[in-house]
């Protein structure tokens, strides 16, 4: 029977959107000008319309069809637990306020594997992730029909939360890549659409189900049921293709796809790190996740409400909630045909449509409320039901077009963490608590009204800033494509480190500014200029302690923009920062295998990195028993030092080598440099001296305010009179 149903909506639901799209065919025909980008060579700015049966054939039918019908059970069994409350709440004898909390914190437990989700997204091959998912998912769903108390209910639906959070970073990254960008509204509209649409037919399925059964335990069938055909679905999705990452973004921009031959991991920490330095995207999530606040309590309030006020038994109930979401077939089609045409010609005012949409629901609900008979709150009840669903259903193309292609799902999953923590886990506590004080009918209105007005106006304010941001996504994929094109033609003379329009904030302090330069293999570069010009935070970006809110890191090559900075030490990257660089307390052999820490398991070798340390410091070999507090300031700086060199680095970024030492000791620390120069390690010194600086380097950046003010040899520098000015007078740090 649920086959059936989920058969035959989404068919619906297609006809629909390619009816609609024929008339506006019909209405619009293309003209030669069509077929050309548009001028402001954003990503599907411009573009010719892509009609739906074109872009389902370039992305596969079955990638299509298997999302489709797995989000529509995902909705099918989550309003199963929304209608079926008020028999789960008399079946295990718990209170409105318990059976509230559980089934809106249902949607918060997708928070604890979007993470994990997301961050597999962007590694591994999307349809395994699916399949394993969705068997997942199938589990829990029926041991949910098994719970005796609401204890084992929480659980099991726990469970399901962590099945189900692969939708919002899997499926969406899986559709992005494999779907053209004009087709985008209306793709999501199907497939996530349809799911929200079985969603609303659901209740009257679910209740039919339940009163089939019958019975006081009638509601536990449905479970069971439910999770069956997912199961089906599960061994398809591992058969699902992989597409090329970023191709239609690449294609629409580049006119060709690039292909990273070498993805590096990525850091939880630096995705989020970049992903809430895009504008947009942190607008959108804010407003949807103030809307979460109401948007996943009020199916269950709702039912609770049309029990307790007109007295609707379950199969009653699931013809109202039926009832009440079908105004989404209504407009959903042709929403997602409007936001793919308005994309086309204006982003920002596709945006603004999203937020337009989620107003009204402000004013309509508590007018709902206030109905005083059933057919008069039914009725009222079909335009803010559609209007948020529909609303919902548009923010993933939203957020998939400005996300950064290799962060799609950890992208996605910053946004659900914020709309189901922040939106499902506060809607429910806060629900939770109004209704057992006030009832189910106060309890949604005190949420949903102001929910809906924050939310649409931050999705309104949002429209702003899409433009730029779609602009550096476009930027980023000409310089790739422009850095594979040279690596292409000339792989031996691809640098060691390249740094390419940098721009890096402390808080809303830029220091930053478009930073570039390169440095090749076995090069010293020093890194010059005046007192906080951004000389330091440049080596901590390269360091990997620091995420750049745009531009790119690479090391030979490879992008590492996003790699965690303990496997950048694994890469050969060692950063020696200025300051105190040792364990005090601990004597000097005692630091040097603390250093060392990563090779315990080969002792042969660790004996070997720190005998080739004290053979290049022969003062510290004679204090190896010394506490690294007793020694000099200089001692100290060539203990830090010698630190970094027993991980044998290919590139060694310094900090102020000389600070505060004495000729002397300076002395000594450049000839070991320069030995290391001589062993051909590649260096990145940030230097106050410019002496020192140029005794050492080969070339010389010079930053002035976060911009790169000279590139070039380091004996340019030094005749240019107004830099090595400055470089004296900027005093410490960087």
């Amino acid at each position: 029977m649920s086959t059936g149903a989920s058969d035959t909506v989404p068919a619906d639901l297609t006809r629909d959107l390619l009816a609609a799209e024929t008339a506006e065919t019909v209405a619009h025909p293309s003209s030669p000008a069509d077929d050309v980008p548009g001028p402001e060579g954003l990503p599907g700015v411009g573009d010719r319309p892509v009609e739906l049966r074109e872009a389902i054939a370039r992305g596969g039918l079955s990638t299509f069809l298997v999302l489709l019908l797995l989000n529509s059970f995902d909705e099918l069994e989550a309003a199963a637990l929304a209608v079926l409350a008020p028999d789960i709440r008399d079946s295990l004898g718990v209170s409105d306020g318990v059976i509230v909390f559980i089934s809106a914190a249902a949607a918060s437990f997708v928070v604890l594997g979007a993470l994990p989700m997301g961050w597999l997204a962007d590694r591994y091959r999307r349809g395994r992730i699916i399949g394993w998912a969705s068997i997942l998912f199938a589990s829990m769903v029926a041991l949910s029909g098994f719970a005796v108390n609401a204890f084992m209910l929480f659980w099991a639906r726990l469970g399901v939360g962590v099945g189900k959070s692969n939708t919002l970073p899997v499926h969406g990254s899986l559709l992005a890549d494999a779907y053209p960008i004009g087709a985008r509204g209306r793709i999501n509209a199907i497939t996530t659409g349809a799911g929200q649409v079985i969603g609303v037919l659901s209740p009257l399925l679910v209740g039919a189900i339940a009163a089939i059964a019958g019975g006081d335990e009638g509601w536990r069938w449905a479970f069971f049921v439910l999770g069956l055909p997912v199961l089906v679905l599960a061994f398809f999705a591992f058969r699902l293709p992989e597409p090329p990452r970023g191709q239609y973004e690449m294609l629409d921009v580049l006119d060709e796809v690039v292909v990273d031959p070498d993805p590096a991991p990525i850091s939880v920490e630096a995705a989020f790190g970049r992903l809430l330095q895009i504008r947009t995207l942190k607008s959108v999530i804010v407003g949807f996740a103030a809307l979460g606040f109401g948007l996943f309590s009020g199916p269950v309030l709702a039912n609770l409400y049309v029990e307790d006020r007109f007295g609707l038994d379950t199969l009653e109930r699931g013809l109202v909630g039926t009832i009440g979401g079908l105004g989404v077939l209504c407009i959903l089609p042709f929403v997602a045909r409007h936001y793919d045409r308005l994309y086309r010609r204006d982003p920002a005012a596709a945006l603004r449509m999203v937020g337009l949409l989620i107003l009204p629901v402000s004013v309509l609900v508590p007018i709902q409320y206030a109905m005083p008979n059933v057919t008069a709150f039914l009725i009222v009840g079909i335009a803010p039901s559609a209007l948020l669903m529909t609303a919902f259903t548009m923010v993933g193309p939203v957020t998939q077009s400005i996300l950064p292609y290799r962060l799609r799902g950890m992208g996605a999953a910053l946004a659900a963490i914020y709309i189901f923590f922040v939106g499902a886990t506060g809607g429910a506590l806060l629900a939770a608590l109004l209704s057992d004080a006030f009832g189910p009918g106060v309890a949604v209105q005190v949420l949903m009204a102001p929910a809906c007005l924050v939310g649409g106006l931050m999705v309104v304010r949002s429209s702003t800033s899409i433009r730029s941001d779609l602009a550096l996504v476009a930027q980023e994929l000409e310089e790739e494509r422009d850095e594979a094109r040279r690596r292409e033609a000339d792989p031996e003379q691809v640098p060691a480190l390249q740094v390419h329009g940098v721009d890096f904030s402390y808080g809303s302090v830029q220091v930053l500014f478009d930073v570039g330069f390169e440095v090749r293999r076995g090069e010293v570069l020093a890194l010059l200029g005046t007192n906080g010009a951004g000389k330091s935070t440049i080596l901590r970006v390269v360091a990997g302690l620091g995420v750049p809110a745009r531009g790119v890191v690479r090391l030979d090559g490879r992008t590492i923009t996003f790699v965690p900075p303990e496997l950048r030490g694994r890469y050969g990257i060692q950063l020696l920062q200025g300051g105190k660089g040792t364990f005090p307390d601990l004597t000097v052999q005692e630091n040097l295998e603390m250093a060392g820490f990563r090779y315990r398991h080969d002792r042969a070798d660790l004996d070997r990195r720190i005998g080739r340390v004290l053979d290049l410091f022969g003062g510290l070999a004679d204090r190896r028993d010394q506490r690294a507090s007793s020694l000099s300031g200089g001692q100290q700086q060539m203990l830090a030092l010698a630190l970094a060199l027993v991980h044998e680095p290919d590139l060694l970024l310094v900090d102020e080598l000389s600070l505060g030492l004495s000729p002397t000791v300076v002395q000594e620390l450049l000839e070991i440099v320069e030995q290391l120069k001589a062993d051909g390690t590649t260096m990145v010194i940030v230097e106050q001296s410019l002496n020192v600086a140029l005794a050492l380097s080969d070339r010389a950046v010079f930053l002035e305010k976060g911009q790169v003010r000279f590139e070039g040899a380091a004996a340019e520098l030094a005749e240019r009179d107004d830099l090595a000015r400055a470089v004296f007078l900027g005093g410490e740090g960087g």
